[in-house]
């Protein structure tokens, strides 16, 4: 919503509008990916707070290679200094030579809780997408691209996700 810096915001890529609108959850200034917008508290509420386990999935490049190991840990639950987390979805999806992408499924919204999680695991993250949120999907709107809801989207949003 504001940056000590000065930097725009998420908030500045939209007319302003007569109703306040907000972020639901947060994408950090290093990441890039589904951050919705919505003016309706109680329904972002539900969309973030821990209880109900909402799904938001990355797409995530990280430095080396991890092992099965490393992948198992991530799906167990990783354990930081702020506690432990929930058993995360992960997936391998290819290696280069010098870093790979993996697919991540987390159910809570902890602060930076991706890059922690692979940091853990000894894998720095080098690039984050955040590609679906509640079953709202990225498709191939760019970085600094919005759209609208449709109205069966919103309404799955409250009536409750369902993968």
């Amino acid at each position: 919503m504001s940056d000590p810096e000065g930097r725009p915001t998420v908030i500045d890529l939209i007319k302003k509008g007569k109703q306040r609108i907000f972020p639901v959850g947060r994408l950090d200034l290093d990441a890039e990916g589904v951050l919705l917008l919505t003016n309706d508290g109680e329904l972002a509420n539900k969309l973030i707070h821990p209880r109900y386990k909402i799904p938001k999935k990355y797409l995530v490049k990280v430095s080396d290679a991890p092992d099965e190991k490393d992948m198992a840990k991530l799906r167990k639950g990783s354990y930081l200094e702020d506690g432990r987390t929930l058993p995360a979805e992960a997936k391998f999806i290819k290696a280069t030579k010098t870093n790979s992408w993996i697919e991540l499924t987390v159910y809570e919204g902890r602060n930076r809780l991706v890059k922690r999680m692979c940091f853990a695991i000894g894998h720095s993250v080098l690039k984050l997408q955040r590609t679906e949120f509640a079953g709202i999907k990225l498709g191939s709107l760019k970085p600094g691209e919005f759209r609208l809801l449709t109205a069966s989207e919103v309404e799955k949003l409250k009536t409750g996700y369902r993968q």
